[in-house]
């Protein structure tokens, strides 16, 4: 009975063939056997994976020995998190066009100019968290002040992935119940998706997280794929459906100016900065968030440490960009095609938050197996970015806190059950973040994931990157204090200007960093031969 049903869902509803297929709601314990499957062969792979952590080394960096491929695959699990399978769909949903691709553009540019500005300096220096560069470069307050940026700023970020990925189960839970979303739905969600990562990250370190992104990616790139198909087979009329249901493409783009022609320059001025997607933020603004997120974030770089030289991790990264394209073009397809249906085939149950709207037509419309297969897909994405967090997080709260000032002096299995002890309580803290995301948007449902997500980072990643190229492309110039200072004012620029105009976020880092780099600037290093690399 399930194979007819699944050779003949073309041409309908899920919705309809869940009625005259099965007759119940039994069918769902398929879905549940391939999503306990993919969560067995997960944590299962990454405890095989990271076997044997004798050192820090091990558990922080897999002794330098993962292969660039691998690391390229980590790479895109960890920047395709759930707020990529979910929000990026809900944008092209709600505004019915594909101008996110664009941001693309600078995506790939701010990689170049990452795997030769900071790659190499991260291996001479031999670096477990990046924020050691600060400290040789200018001192241990400057380390602990990148790091804890870093700290914060990821705590809150990652947090709301979570909720992301808490998104499907609720939704799923909400169909197969009839009950209406609770806070306290999310929070068992939420604890699912974080103690099932927490398992293998705790006990297998880097090399779990690395090895397990490879079949994450995988699983989340088909489940996307896969998710196309079904949407545009189930629209009336195919092509021509899509086409109608859009007005023959109405106001569709990939590239915007962000003002027409006829504007006067001071209103052209005004759109190129309020407007989160155009060409102009692509190349400028996405430049230098993805300079901060892949320069100068933990999270993002330790799995390009990994690497058994800069030069293979200058090329995974490389390639990661490039690679942003086509992933980024599938999502925005997903929701553009999302609209299309929902246009063709009204539904008065679609939800009024947009980052249900994929979550729900997967519950309500995708048949039983696929349906399983896509929502490992969700998961994959959420525990790929989430394993990355939990270690990177641990790891630098380890190198850059607990052992230059908790235990200084202790042997190498102590700091790795120490970071391991580090990870738990870092998802105890992921946990509540994303609990309170939840609550916020059960309060706030008009509320878009993806630009919380990125824009969380954007308050204070100016201020880091500021710091960094600081260090990397002056050789005299910043100290303790001045940097201190300069970060302040960078935090300090970027708040007063959300505060008072309408600035797009995406602006928010370039300022940032601008106020930071020039501020640090005006201070001289010391002369302490920090400088030389070791």
């Amino acid at each position: 009975m399930v194979s007819f049903c699944f050779l003949n869902f073309l041409p309908y509803t899920y919705r309809y063939h869940i009625n005259y297929c099965t007759g119940s709601m039994n069918s769902y314990w398929l879905d549940l056997i391939i999503l306990f499957s993919y969560f067995i062969l997960i944590v299962s792979l990454g405890l095989y994976a990271g076997r044997n952590q004798k050192n820090l080394k091990d558990f922080a960096l897999g002794s330098r020995k993962m292969p660039w491929w691998a690391v390229l695959f980590s790479i895109i699990a960890a920047e395709t998190s759930a707020a990529t399978f979910v929000g990026i769909p809900a944008e092209s949903y709600q505004l019915q066009n594909f101008t996110y691709l664009q941001l693309a553009f600078g995506m790939i540019l701010a990689r170049i100019i990452v795997s030769y500005l900071f790659i190499k300096p991260y291996y001479e220096y031999n670096v477990y968290s990046i924020y050691e560069f600060l400290k040789v470069r200018f001192g241990s307050l400057t380390r602990n002040l990148g790091s804890l940026i870093f700290l914060i700023t990821r705590l809150l970020a990652s947090g709301v992935r979570i909720y992301m990925a808490a998104v499907i189960i609720v939704v799923a839970y909400d169909f197969f119940t009839g009950a209406e979303p609770t806070l306290i739905q999310y929070l068992a969600a939420i604890l699912l998706i974080s103690l099932i990562t927490a398992v293998y990250t705790v006990v297998g370190g880097i090399k779990a997280v690395i090895w397990t992104d490879v079949i994450q990616a995988t699983v989340m790139f088909s489940g996307a794929i896969a998710a196309i198909i079904l949407i545009y087979n189930n629209i009336p009329e195919g092509w021509e459906g899509v086409k109608s249901a859009t007005n023959n493409f109405e106001g569709f783009k990939i590239v915007d100016a962000g003002f027409s022609s006829g504007d006067p320059p001071g209103e052209a001025l005004s759109k190129l900065l309020t407007t989160n997607y155009t060409i102009l933020s692509a190349l400028i603004g996405m430049t230098f968030l993805t300079l901060a997120t892949h320069g100068t974030d933990q999270d993002m770089v330790q799995r390009m440490l990994t690497a058994k030289d800069y030069k293979k991790a200058r090329f995974a990264v490389i390639m990661s960009g490039l690679a942003d394209i086509p992933i980024i073009f599938v999502f925005l397809t997903i929701g553009y095609l999302l609209y299309s249906y929902f246009s063709s085939v009204p539904d008065p149950n679609v939800p009024e938050i947009t980052n249900e709207i994929f979550p729900y037509y997967i519950i309500n419309y995708i048949p039983v197996g696929l349906r399983g297969l896509i929502i490992a897909g969700i998961f994959s994405t959420a525990m790929g970015s989430l394993s990355t967090a939990m270690n990177a997080l641990a790891t630098s709260f380890a190198r850059d806190f607990y052992i230059p000032y908790i235990r200084p002096e202790a042997p190498d299995k102590h700091y790795v059950n120490a970071t391991r002890m580090i990870t738990g309580v870092m998802t105890l803290l992921l946990t509540g973040i994303a609990v309170v995301t939840a609550y916020w948007v059960l309060k706030h449902p008009e509320t878009t994931m993806i630009s919380i997500a990125l824009s969380i980072i954007t308050y204070t990643y100016g201020s880091l990157l500021g710091i960094f190229l600081l260090g990397t492309l002056t050789k005299t110039r910043g100290n303790d204090k001045g940097n201190a200072i300069a970060a302040a004012a960078g935090v300090a620029v970027v708040l007063l200007i959300k505060i008072l105009t309408p600035v797009s976020w995406i602006w928010f880092i370039l300022i940032g960093t601008v106020t930071t780099y020039s501020t640090g600037i005006l201070f001289k290093s010391p002369d302490t031969g920090r400088n030389s690399r070791h």
